[in-house]
Protein backbone atom coordinates (compact mmCIF):
# COMPACT_ATOMS: atom_id res chain seq x y z
CA UNK A 1 0.00 0.00 0.00
CA UNK A 2 2.99 2.48 0.98
CA UNK A 3 4.85 1.50 -2.29
CA UNK A 4 1.44 2.46 -4.59
CA UNK A 5 0.79 5.67 -2.48
CA UNK A 6 4.10 6.44 -3.39
CA UNK A 7 3.92 5.86 -6.97
CA UNK A 8 0.51 7.52 -7.17
CA UNK A 9 2.36 11.09 -5.45
CA UNK A 10 4.89 10.44 -7.71
CA UNK A 11 3.21 10.58 -10.87
CA UNK A 12 1.26 13.49 -9.55
CA UNK A 13 3.99 15.31 -8.43
CA UNK A 14 5.21 14.67 -12.28
CA UNK A 15 1.91 15.41 -14.17
CA UNK A 16 1.68 18.87 -12.32
CA UNK A 17 5.52 19.42 -13.84
CA UNK A 18 4.25 18.74 -17.50
CA UNK A 19 0.60 19.64 -17.15
CA UNK A 20 1.12 23.08 -18.39
CA UNK A 21 3.34 22.70 -21.04
CA UNK A 22 0.88 20.55 -22.70
CA UNK A 23 -1.94 22.73 -22.03
CA UNK A 24 -0.02 25.15 -23.73
CA UNK A 25 0.71 23.68 -26.74
CA UNK A 26 -1.44 21.65 -29.50
CA UNK A 27 -0.82 18.09 -29.93
CA UNK A 28 1.29 18.67 -32.76
CA UNK A 29 3.68 20.10 -30.71
CA UNK A 30 3.60 23.38 -32.29
CA UNK A 31 3.15 25.85 -29.76
CA UNK A 32 -0.72 27.24 -30.50
CA UNK A 33 -2.81 27.56 -28.02
CA UNK A 34 -5.20 25.14 -26.88
CA UNK A 35 -6.31 26.39 -22.69
CA UNK A 36 -4.45 29.66 -22.21
CA UNK A 37 -5.55 32.30 -24.22
CA UNK A 38 -3.96 34.81 -25.76
CA UNK A 39 -2.31 38.36 -25.03
CA UNK A 40 -5.67 39.67 -27.71
CA UNK A 41 -7.97 37.19 -26.33
CA UNK A 42 -7.19 38.26 -22.99
CA UNK A 43 -7.91 42.35 -23.77
CA UNK A 44 -11.12 41.65 -25.21
CA UNK A 45 -12.11 39.28 -22.21
CA UNK A 46 -11.26 42.71 -19.60
CA UNK A 47 -12.77 45.29 -22.35
CA UNK A 48 -15.68 42.86 -22.18
CA UNK A 49 -15.85 43.11 -17.90
CA UNK A 50 -14.46 46.37 -17.96
CA UNK A 51 -17.55 48.93 -16.34
CA UNK A 52 -19.19 50.79 -19.31
CA UNK A 53 -21.91 52.42 -16.48
CA UNK A 54 -20.28 54.83 -13.77
CA UNK A 55 -22.16 53.88 -10.76
CA UNK A 56 -21.00 56.44 -9.15
CA UNK A 57 -21.88 59.19 -11.45
CA UNK A 58 -24.00 62.20 -10.60
CA UNK A 59 -26.34 61.04 -13.13
CA UNK A 60 -28.34 64.40 -13.18
CA UNK A 61 -25.34 66.65 -13.28
CA UNK A 62 -24.29 64.82 -16.33
CA UNK A 63 -27.16 65.05 -17.79
CA UNK A 64 -27.47 69.04 -17.18
CA UNK A 65 -23.96 69.48 -18.68
CA UNK A 66 -24.60 67.68 -21.70
CA UNK A 67 -27.82 69.87 -21.80
CA UNK A 68 -25.23 72.37 -22.29
CA UNK A 69 -23.46 71.20 -24.53
CA UNK A 70 -25.61 70.47 -27.25
CA UNK A 71 -27.83 73.84 -26.71
CA UNK A 72 -24.65 75.81 -27.97
CA UNK A 73 -23.53 72.94 -30.80
CA UNK A 74 -27.47 72.13 -32.07
CA UNK A 75 -27.15 69.00 -31.01
CA UNK A 76 -29.55 66.07 -29.22
CA UNK A 77 -28.75 64.21 -25.97
CA UNK A 78 -29.09 60.69 -25.62
CA UNK A 79 -29.38 59.21 -22.29
CA UNK A 80 -28.75 55.43 -21.77
CA UNK A 81 -30.70 53.66 -19.20
CA UNK A 82 -28.61 51.05 -18.23
CA UNK A 83 -26.02 48.84 -15.92
CA UNK A 84 -22.81 47.08 -15.80
CA UNK A 85 -24.67 43.91 -14.86
CA UNK A 86 -27.02 43.95 -18.02
CA UNK A 87 -25.40 42.03 -21.18
CA UNK A 88 -27.79 43.60 -23.38
CA UNK A 89 -26.34 47.19 -22.46
CA UNK A 90 -22.69 46.09 -23.26
CA UNK A 91 -23.95 44.81 -26.81
CA UNK A 92 -25.44 48.28 -27.72
CA UNK A 93 -22.54 49.89 -26.15
CA UNK A 94 -19.91 48.20 -28.29
CA UNK A 95 -22.01 48.42 -31.42
CA UNK A 96 -22.04 52.32 -30.41
CA UNK A 97 -18.45 51.87 -31.08
CA UNK A 98 -17.95 49.12 -33.61
CA UNK A 99 -20.21 50.34 -36.44
CA UNK A 100 -18.85 53.51 -38.13
CA UNK A 101 -21.76 54.85 -39.34
CA UNK A 102 -23.66 54.54 -35.49
CA UNK A 103 -19.95 56.05 -34.12
CA UNK A 104 -20.48 58.92 -36.83
CA UNK A 105 -24.07 59.65 -36.40
CA UNK A 106 -23.55 60.09 -33.15
CA UNK A 107 -19.91 62.52 -32.34
CA UNK A 108 -21.85 64.85 -34.87
CA UNK A 109 -25.23 64.68 -33.51
CA UNK A 110 -25.39 63.80 -29.81
CA UNK A 111 -24.19 64.05 -26.24
CA UNK A 112 -24.27 60.75 -24.72
CA UNK A 113 -24.62 59.78 -21.43
CA UNK A 114 -24.96 56.94 -19.32
CA UNK A 115 -27.09 56.41 -16.47
CA UNK A 116 -26.56 53.62 -14.75
CA UNK A 117 -30.24 52.28 -12.69
CA UNK A 118 -28.46 49.91 -10.54
CA UNK A 119 -30.93 47.07 -9.72
CA UNK A 120 -34.29 49.08 -11.02
CA UNK A 121 -33.35 51.59 -7.67
CA UNK A 122 -30.98 54.18 -8.68
CA UNK A 123 -31.96 57.07 -10.49
CA UNK A 124 -35.39 56.80 -10.77
CA UNK A 125 -36.88 60.03 -10.09
CA UNK A 126 -34.77 61.47 -12.55
CA UNK A 127 -35.85 58.74 -14.40
CA UNK A 128 -39.28 59.18 -14.15
CA UNK A 129 -39.05 63.30 -14.71
CA UNK A 130 -38.19 61.82 -18.24
CA UNK A 131 -41.15 59.42 -18.52
CA UNK A 132 -38.31 56.53 -18.87
CA UNK A 133 -39.22 54.67 -15.56
CA UNK A 134 -42.77 53.63 -14.76
CA UNK A 135 -43.73 53.93 -18.77
CA UNK A 136 -40.52 52.86 -19.97
CA UNK A 137 -37.65 50.60 -18.50
CA UNK A 138 -39.25 49.73 -15.44
CA UNK A 139 -42.12 47.68 -17.89
CA UNK A 140 -39.57 47.04 -21.05
CA UNK A 141 -36.07 46.56 -19.36
CA UNK A 142 -32.90 48.37 -19.75
CA UNK A 143 -30.85 49.22 -22.34
CA UNK A 144 -33.68 51.96 -22.42
CA UNK A 145 -33.14 55.27 -24.55
CA UNK A 146 -34.22 58.90 -23.98
CA UNK A 147 -33.46 61.41 -26.59
CA UNK A 148 -33.72 65.28 -25.59
CA UNK A 149 -33.23 68.39 -26.93
CA UNK A 150 -31.07 70.96 -26.56
CA UNK A 151 -33.18 72.52 -23.94
CA UNK A 152 -33.06 69.41 -22.08
CA UNK A 153 -36.95 68.51 -23.15
CA UNK A 154 -37.95 64.93 -24.02
CA UNK A 155 -38.19 64.09 -27.56
CA UNK A 156 -38.35 60.06 -27.33
CA UNK A 157 -38.61 57.16 -25.20
CA UNK A 158 -37.55 54.23 -26.88
CA UNK A 159 -37.29 50.43 -25.67
CA UNK A 160 -34.70 48.84 -27.55
CA UNK A 161 -36.08 45.53 -27.92
CA UNK A 162 -37.58 46.63 -31.15
CA UNK A 163 -33.83 47.14 -32.35
CA UNK A 164 -33.19 43.48 -31.74
CA UNK A 165 -32.01 40.63 -34.03
CA UNK A 166 -31.45 37.51 -32.85
CA UNK A 167 -28.67 37.91 -30.63
CA UNK A 168 -27.45 41.24 -31.03
CA UNK A 169 -28.93 44.65 -32.56
CA UNK A 170 -29.89 45.58 -36.03
CA UNK A 171 -27.40 48.56 -36.77
CA UNK A 172 -29.59 49.45 -39.71
CA UNK A 173 -32.88 50.17 -36.96
CA UNK A 174 -30.83 52.05 -34.30
CA UNK A 175 -29.24 54.40 -37.65
CA UNK A 176 -32.58 55.17 -38.25
CA UNK A 177 -33.99 56.42 -34.99
CA UNK A 178 -30.61 58.25 -34.37
CA UNK A 179 -31.28 60.14 -37.83
CA UNK A 180 -35.19 60.47 -37.00
CA UNK A 181 -34.40 62.05 -33.85
CA UNK A 182 -31.17 64.25 -34.61
CA UNK A 183 -31.66 68.35 -34.93
CA UNK A 184 -32.16 70.47 -38.01
CA UNK A 185 -29.13 71.89 -38.95
CA UNK A 186 -28.59 75.78 -39.34
CA UNK A 187 -28.04 77.68 -42.43
CA UNK A 188 -24.84 79.44 -41.87
CA UNK A 189 -25.69 82.35 -43.54
CA UNK A 190 -27.96 82.58 -40.76
CA UNK A 191 -26.08 81.77 -37.91
CA UNK A 192 -23.49 84.34 -38.81
CA UNK A 193 -26.43 87.45 -39.65
CA UNK A 194 -27.85 87.20 -35.98
CA UNK A 195 -23.96 87.25 -34.55
CA UNK A 196 -23.29 90.60 -36.79
CA UNK A 197 -26.66 92.12 -35.53
CA UNK A 198 -26.22 91.02 -32.03
CA UNK A 199 -22.76 92.58 -31.97
CA UNK A 200 -24.11 95.73 -33.53
CA UNK A 201 -26.65 96.39 -30.85
CA UNK A 202 -24.20 95.26 -28.25
CA UNK A 203 -21.50 97.99 -28.94
CA UNK A 204 -19.63 94.83 -29.60
CA UNK A 205 -17.47 92.71 -32.10
CA UNK A 206 -17.91 89.05 -33.39
CA UNK A 207 -15.60 86.35 -32.79
CA UNK A 208 -15.96 84.17 -35.22
CA UNK A 209 -14.27 80.52 -35.43
CA UNK A 210 -14.89 77.28 -37.85
CA UNK A 211 -15.08 73.52 -36.79
CA UNK A 212 -16.22 70.39 -36.82
CA UNK A 213 -17.44 67.62 -34.82
CA UNK A 214 -14.29 65.59 -35.61
CA UNK A 215 -11.48 68.70 -34.77
CA UNK A 216 -9.91 68.09 -31.67
CA UNK A 217 -8.66 71.16 -31.59
CA UNK A 218 -11.51 72.94 -32.31
CA UNK A 219 -12.90 71.45 -29.44
CA UNK A 220 -10.26 72.74 -27.53
CA UNK A 221 -10.56 76.31 -28.08
CA UNK A 222 -13.83 75.53 -27.55
CA UNK A 223 -13.81 75.01 -23.66
CA UNK A 224 -11.11 76.83 -23.44
CA UNK A 225 -13.73 79.67 -24.41
CA UNK A 226 -15.86 78.10 -21.92
CA UNK A 227 -13.94 78.31 -19.18
CA UNK A 228 -15.41 80.72 -15.96
CA UNK A 229 -12.68 82.64 -16.03
CA UNK A 230 -11.64 83.28 -19.90
CA UNK A 231 -15.57 83.73 -20.70
CA UNK A 232 -16.65 87.06 -18.97
CA UNK A 233 -13.54 88.85 -20.48
CA UNK A 234 -14.23 87.35 -23.98
CA UNK A 235 -18.07 88.14 -23.54
CA UNK A 236 -17.62 91.55 -22.74
CA UNK A 237 -15.60 92.64 -26.37
CA UNK A 238 -16.91 90.02 -28.45
CA UNK A 239 -19.91 88.00 -29.57
CA UNK A 240 -19.31 84.23 -30.17
CA UNK A 241 -20.61 83.09 -33.35
CA UNK A 242 -19.43 79.66 -34.47
CA UNK A 243 -19.94 77.88 -38.04
CA UNK A 244 -19.83 74.30 -38.24
CA UNK A 245 -18.09 73.67 -42.07
CA UNK A 246 -20.06 69.81 -41.50
CA UNK A 247 -23.47 70.61 -39.85
CA UNK A 248 -24.51 73.91 -40.95
CA UNK A 249 -25.68 74.52 -44.04
CA UNK A 250 -23.23 76.78 -46.27
CA UNK A 251 -20.61 76.70 -44.01
CA UNK A 252 -17.87 75.44 -45.55
CA UNK A 253 -19.04 78.48 -48.46
CA UNK A 254 -18.95 80.81 -45.68
CA UNK A 255 -15.21 79.69 -44.74
CA UNK A 256 -13.85 80.12 -48.65
CA UNK A 257 -15.26 83.70 -48.20
CA UNK A 258 -12.31 84.46 -45.69
CA UNK A 259 -8.72 85.25 -47.03
CA UNK A 260 -6.03 82.47 -45.81
CA UNK A 261 -8.84 80.55 -43.95
CA UNK A 262 -8.14 77.63 -45.71
CA UNK A 263 -4.22 77.71 -44.82
CA UNK A 264 -3.71 75.05 -41.59
CA UNK A 265 -6.76 73.64 -41.62
CA UNK A 266 -9.29 74.75 -38.25
CA UNK A 267 -10.19 75.81 -36.05
CA UNK A 268 -9.37 78.94 -37.89
CA UNK A 269 -10.88 82.26 -36.41
CA UNK A 270 -11.26 86.00 -37.10
CA UNK A 271 -12.26 89.43 -35.33
CA UNK A 272 -14.92 91.15 -37.52
CA UNK A 273 -16.80 94.46 -36.88
CA UNK A 274 -20.41 94.39 -37.09
CA UNK A 275 -20.66 95.49 -40.89
CA UNK A 276 -18.60 91.93 -41.09
CA UNK A 277 -15.18 93.50 -42.32
CA UNK A 278 -12.26 91.48 -40.79
CA UNK A 279 -10.50 93.21 -38.54
CA UNK A 280 -7.92 91.17 -37.94
CA UNK A 281 -7.58 87.04 -38.45
CA UNK A 282 -5.65 83.72 -37.23
CA UNK A 283 -3.32 83.78 -39.93
CA UNK A 284 0.75 83.64 -38.55
CA UNK A 285 3.67 83.73 -41.36
CA UNK A 286 1.57 81.78 -43.88
CA UNK A 287 0.35 80.07 -41.37
CA UNK A 288 -2.68 79.22 -39.09
CA UNK A 289 -2.09 79.58 -35.11
CA UNK A 290 -5.45 77.25 -34.68
CA UNK A 291 -5.61 76.52 -30.89
CA UNK A 292 -2.31 78.38 -29.45
CA UNK A 293 -0.76 75.63 -27.24
CA UNK A 294 3.03 76.57 -27.75
CA UNK A 295 5.00 79.37 -26.82
CA UNK A 296 5.19 81.01 -30.01
CA UNK A 297 1.49 80.38 -30.77
CA UNK A 298 0.51 81.78 -27.64
CA UNK A 299 2.33 84.67 -28.26
CA UNK A 300 0.64 84.94 -31.71
CA UNK A 301 -2.81 84.52 -29.89
CA UNK A 302 -1.90 87.78 -27.84
CA UNK A 303 -0.93 90.15 -30.74
CA UNK A 304 -4.27 88.74 -32.34
CA UNK A 305 -6.26 89.76 -29.42
CA UNK A 306 -4.66 93.25 -29.28
CA UNK A 307 -5.22 93.87 -32.95
CA UNK A 308 -8.87 92.40 -32.59
CA UNK A 309 -10.17 94.01 -29.11
CA UNK A 310 -11.76 97.56 -28.37
CA UNK A 311 -12.18 97.36 -24.48
CA UNK A 312 -9.77 94.33 -23.19
CA UNK A 313 -7.11 95.84 -21.39
CA UNK A 314 -3.13 94.27 -21.45
CA UNK A 315 -3.36 92.97 -18.39
CA UNK A 316 -6.95 91.43 -18.91
CA UNK A 317 -5.26 90.19 -22.24
CA UNK A 318 -2.37 88.81 -20.12
CA UNK A 319 -4.69 86.75 -17.81
CA UNK A 320 -6.36 85.03 -20.79
CA UNK A 321 -2.57 84.41 -22.21
CA UNK A 322 -1.71 82.49 -18.90
CA UNK A 323 -4.86 80.57 -18.76
CA UNK A 324 -3.35 78.91 -22.22
CA UNK A 325 0.12 77.96 -20.61
CA UNK A 326 -2.07 75.77 -17.62
CA UNK A 327 -1.84 72.29 -18.20
CA UNK A 328 -4.66 70.94 -20.06
CA UNK A 329 -7.01 69.09 -17.55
Amino acid sequence: MKKTAILVFAAGFLWNLVSPAFAQTAPGGQGSPVTAQTKDEQKATKAEQAPIYDESADAKADINAAIVRAGKENRRILVQWGANWCGWCRLLHKLFHDDKSIARKLLYEYEVVLVDIGKFDKNTDLAESHDAFTNGFKKAGVPYLTVLDGDGRDLANQDTSVFEAGKNYDPNKILDFLTKNQAAYFQAEEVLRKGLEKAGASGRRVFLHFGAPWCGWCKRLEAWMARPDVAPPLSKEFVEVKIDQDRMVGGKEIKVRFPGSEKGGIPWYAVLNPDGKVLVDSSFQGNNIGFPATDQEIAAFGEFLKKGTNSLSQPEIQKLLDTLKEPAK
